[in-house]
């Protein structure tokens, strides 16, 4: 009998995911053995020994696909392969085939030359300590016996999860022009299928699947990855366009006059809308979002809670509170309100368009109408992994002395008369990431001043805040 034994280069077990660069830090045996590792999770988990198994439309993705469902097959696993496609259409896939687990092949919004694998354990979230297990387990050889009863199938889920969608749009008599920028990612073909069932007029840019991404980087977070879906809509006079990030789990949104919407002014619209019917109700935002976002939530007569900021702790944080909506200034945009409580893209878009198509505004009007403030775009700067923390904490223990106003629910973020700033450690990287919001341009610098001088006194140097504002 083979024992199975493996290391995988520490760098690809991430927080949320697993993931690196293909060739270097993450290659075909590291596909395998996740598979193997995974699959044995499931096993000793019980229930009926079934995992779907989906791909995007990276370079890399055919071929770590079948490595991935050979490790699954080998736990005695039966595989179901929905192919090419989003990573939501798998959390899906979980749902409508009640699997006992779920593995996408991805590298989300990364480069070209990065893959990695989001997983699903049942219906929950497959992160943190569970993905540092399947290191524990790969590298001591604590797997199930080897089986050769595993078997694998192909299902055809696009039309169904495509009707689905569907099935939730609830505009109304106005029918919306509307350019969409799937960015050559893996959300395209499913796309193509979803607006020629939609009302109104429909242009799709990008669609086509490459792994290279000739047109521009699929970050929808990022403006200048924006630039072109701005000049389409302004070509076609459309009322809006959406944009998704290379696996469809984020999604990018700008006005029929060129301005763009970030994920916390999105959580507005949709947050309103669905207090509508659901007064009361819990709305979830991550602690890098705009202090107008929860104020707004309050106002729609809702409960605003701050949260960690990642994918896969709001999604259980949803679970526990039974939150109806949640949101990340990423772009993850989460709903159990009809749907499933995880992040879709498609998704989103579907009901920010009943939004839109019921309402006589349009969408730079709403978005002019929310409170103005100025604030900088996420900061990230260098700090050694094994001091990130730690800063955080000394900076957490100056401002209790100071007797600051202090939210720490993710790091610091500190309430002042000017506005707020926040300091947090990064899950996945090396990184501290700060951000600061105010009423005015002066508040700003001094927010900014207040966050160099606690980096300062922890014996970091500051950034460079010289350009870091933003209308907002």
């Amino acid at each position: 009998m083979t024992v199975f034994h493996h290391r995988f280069d520490p760098t690809v077990l991430r927080e949320y995911d697993i993931r690196g660069v293909v060739g270097k830090t993450l290659k075909p045996e590291d596909a395998f053995a996740i598979g193997r590792c995974f699959g044995s999770i499931v096993v000793r988990e019980g229930g009926r020994g079934r995992v779907a198994v989906g791909y995007d439309g990276r370079l890399s993705s055919p071929d770590l696909e079948p490595q991935l469902v050979a490790g699954l097959r080998a736990c005695g696993l039966e595989v179901l392969r929905i192919g090419l496609g989003p990573t939501p259409m798998l959390y899906y896939a979980a749902h409508a085939l009640e699997t006992d687990g779920a593995v996408m092949v991805t590298g989300s919004h990364n480069p070209p030359d990065y893959n990695g694998f989001k997983m699903m354990l049942g219906r929950k979230p497959f992160f943190g300590a569970q993905i540092r297990e399947i290191g524990r387990m790969a590298a001591e050889g604590d797997v199930v016996p080897a089986s050769a009863e595993g078997s694998d199938r192909r299902v055809d889920l696009a039309g169904d999860y495509v009707a689905r969608l569907l099935r939730d749009y609830d505009g109304g008599e106005r029918r919306l022009r509307v350019v969409w920028d799937p960015g050559n990612g893996a959300a395209g073909e499913v796309l193509k299928r979803l607006v020629a069932r939609l009302p109104g007029e429909h242009f799709v840019i990008n669609a086509a699947v490459d792994g290279t991404f000739p047109n521009h980087h699929p970050d929808p977070t990022v403006p200048r990855n924006l630039a072109q879906l701005i000049e389409e809509v302004a070509r076609e006079k459309a009322d809006l366009g959406i944009a998704f990030d290379g696996d469809a789990d984020r999604i990018g949104l700008v006005d029929d006059q060129g301005g763009i919407l970030f994920g916390d002014q999105m959580m507005v619209i949709l947050a309103r809308d669905v207090l509508r019917q659901r007064p009361g109700a819990t709305i979830i935002a991550d602690v890098k979002a705009s202090q107008v976002l929860f104020d707004e939530i309050a106002r729609a007569g809702g409960n605003p809670l701050m949260w960690k900021t990642g994918h896969s702790l709001i999604k259980a944080k949803m679970a526990e509170t039974g939150a109806p909506l949640a949101g990340e200034m990423s772009g993850h945009i989460f709903f159990a309100d009809r749907w499933y409580g995880f992040d879709d893209a498609l998704y989103a878009a579907v009901r920010l368009l009943g939004v839109l198509a019921r309402s006589d505004r349009p969408l730079s009007a709403i978005r002019a109408a929310l409170p103005r403030v100025i604030n900088t775009p996420e900061l990230r700067f260098d700090c050694p992994e094994e001091r990130k923390f730690a800063v955080v904490q000394e900076v957490k223990d100056r401002l209790a002395a100071e007797g600051a106003r202090v939210q720490d629910v993710d790091g610091v973020r500190v309430l002042t008369e000017d506005g707020w700033w926040l300091l947090r450690a990064s899950n996945t990287q090396a990184v501290l990431v700060a951000r600061a919001e105010a009423r005015s341009a002066e508040g700003l610098e001094r927010l900014k001043a207040e966050i160099a001088r606690q980096l300062r006194a922890s014996g970091l140097q500051a950034p460079d805040f010289s350009a870091a504002n933003a209308g907002h």
